[in-house]
This record gives C-alpha cells, sequence and structure tokens, in this order.
C-alpha cells in the first residue's frame, strides 16, 4: 500500500487547526447541558455516552501523541467495540458540560504533544501502527464521525465541511485495508478508482477478499465512484445509507461495472 502524504517536519498546523476546531465546535453542542439521555439516532448510544467515549478517546490519543504505549482492542472494528464498551462501562461521567471541557482539553493537549515531535513518529494506535500526522488525521475523523452523530440528535448543525473532509483522508486510506469486513468481501476482486470531487483521488484494488489502496488514479478500474466530500466521510464512517445517497445523484458511478459502486461502503466495517 502507498501510504498516504504527511507533512516532513511537524504535523500540519491545519490539521491540528482542525482537531482543536472540531473539539469546540462539538464542546458547543453540550454546553448548554442537553439531556444526555437522549438517543442517538441509528446507534446503541446515547448523547452521555457518546461524549464520555469522545473525552476518553482525546485523552488517549493525547497521550499516544506523548510517547506512551497503551493496548486498546485487538485492532480490528470488534475489539475497538469490545474495549469502548469497557471504557465506558468504568468511566461513568455523563454531565455535558464537564464532558465537553474534557474534549477540549485532550484535543488541545493532542495538539500540543504533536507540535514537539516529528510527523513521522511511529505510534501504535487502537488500529495498529502509524506516523504522528497519520494518528493526527485519525483523531479528526474520529470526533468528525461523533460529534456528527451528536448534533443529528441533539438536531443541531454539524461540523462536517469540505475543508475537515479532506484533513480525514491520510487516515481512511491507511484504514481502509484494516477494516475490510472480511463476511461481505470474501473472496472479491475489483479495482475502484475513487474521486472527492474538488478534492483527492485514490485506488482501492481488492484481491480474493484483501484490499490494497495506493495514490492517484487506477490505471485500469472496474469502477468509478464520484462523491461528494461530505457525503464520501459520512459513507466512509457508516452514517449514511449509499442507495439513498446514489438516489439522490451524490454518489456518481461508472466504468466496466458500475453497479459496485452500491456494494463498496458495505466491503468495510466502519472504524
Amino acid at each position: 500500500m502507498t501510504p498516504a502524504p504527511v507533512p516532513p517536519d511537524t504535523v500540519h498546523t491545519a490539521l491540528l487547526d482542525a482537531v482543536i476546531g472540531v473539539a469546540e465546535d462539538t464542546a458547543a453542542l453540550l454546553r448548554d447541558r442537553p439531556d444526555t439521555g437522549r438517543p442517538i439516532p441509528g446507534a446503541q448510544w446515547t448523547v452521555g455516552e457518546a461524549a464520555a467515549h469522545l473525552a476518553l478517546a482525546n485523552e488517549l490519543m493525547a497521550a499516544l501523541a506523548e510517547g506512551e504505549r497503551r493496548s486498546y482492542g485487538d485492532g480490528t472494528p470488534d475489539g475497538l467495540a469490545a474495549a469502548n464498551a469497557a471504557s465506558l462501562a468504568a468511566y461513568p461521567e455523563r454531565d455535558a458540560a464537564v464532558l465537553a471541557e474534557q474534549i477540549v482539553r485532550h484535543a488541545r493537549a493532542f495538539a500540543e504533544a504533536c507540535a514537539d515531535r516529528p510527523a513521522s513518529t511511529p505510534v501504535l494506535t487502537p488500529l495498529g501502527p502509524m506516523d504522528l500526522a497519520t494518528l493526527a488525521s485519525y483523531l479528526l475523523t474520529h470526533m468528525l464521525g461523533h460529534g456528527y452523530d451528536l448534533a443529528v440528535a441533539l438536531r443541531r448543525p454539524h461540523m462536517v465541511d469540505r475543508h475537515r473532509v479532506a484533513l480525514t483522508l491520510p487516515f481512511l486510506m491507511t484504514a481502509m485495508p484494516r477494516v475490510v469486513d472480511g463476511r461481505t468481501a470474501a473472496g472479491h476482486t475489483a479495482c475502484y478508482d475513487l474521486r472527492v470531487r474538488g478534492g483527492a483521488r485514490f485506488t482501492v484494488t481488492f484481491r480474493d477478499g484483501v484490499a490494497e489502496v495506493s495514490t492517484g488514479p487506477a490505471a485500469r478500474a472496474d469502477c468509478t465512484i464520484l462523491t461528494e466530500p461530505v457525503t464520501f466521510l459520512l459513507l466512509a464512517l457508516g452514517r449514511c445509507n449509499p442507495f439513498a445517497v446514489l438516489a439522490r445523484g451524490k454518489v456518481l458511478a461508472w466504468g466496466r461495472r458500475p453497479w459496485l459502486a452500491l456494494g463498496f461502503p458495505l466491503l468495510f466495517t466502519a472504524p
């Protein structure tokens, strides 16, 4: 797999600014002390549980950026889900204002830790090894996913935009081969040319159920998929229905096997 490009020396300022900005936007949803027992549509968590998970995850990511080694699950989506459940059970805080402060404080601690270390610094994360710049992209992606959930549950505008989506791509390209769903991808062989409207273009090649990601266009794609940026991230994180967005024209597909676009999101388990 060709790694996504990262800044050569330190984690890019725009990425760290986005981490802090999304933390602040998420905290703003919580500072008015909404009902934390409200369920999140389409999920098993409540608002309070999602906010607590963000606080815990931001603290974990800040510790990893500092150079600490911590185990968290087994590197698989199922292992992550089990670790998330265990950490929430051990952490009873559900006060929205308290959690808002923690989400921001740990995001700032993460940014401060990154500022003093090379972007290429290797770290061991809940989804396996990656460099520090990709970890920052991971944290941003994670906050955007759960921040979006909170906004939907609280009926407030979400914080996902084109600029922030572009900064999630280094992590998403790294994570894709690690979160392939072995059941839906079993035996699958095809080449996908993925294009984010106005932005990145990369290739995902499946060979007998194993995915490889590389930058740039495919030499001979079976299916080309063009996606609007916000829709791309929401699909990648399992936050929207692929059939619905195709019907609304937010995803276009063509090539020798264009029908493969319908099943592409289902080849992965959202991290």
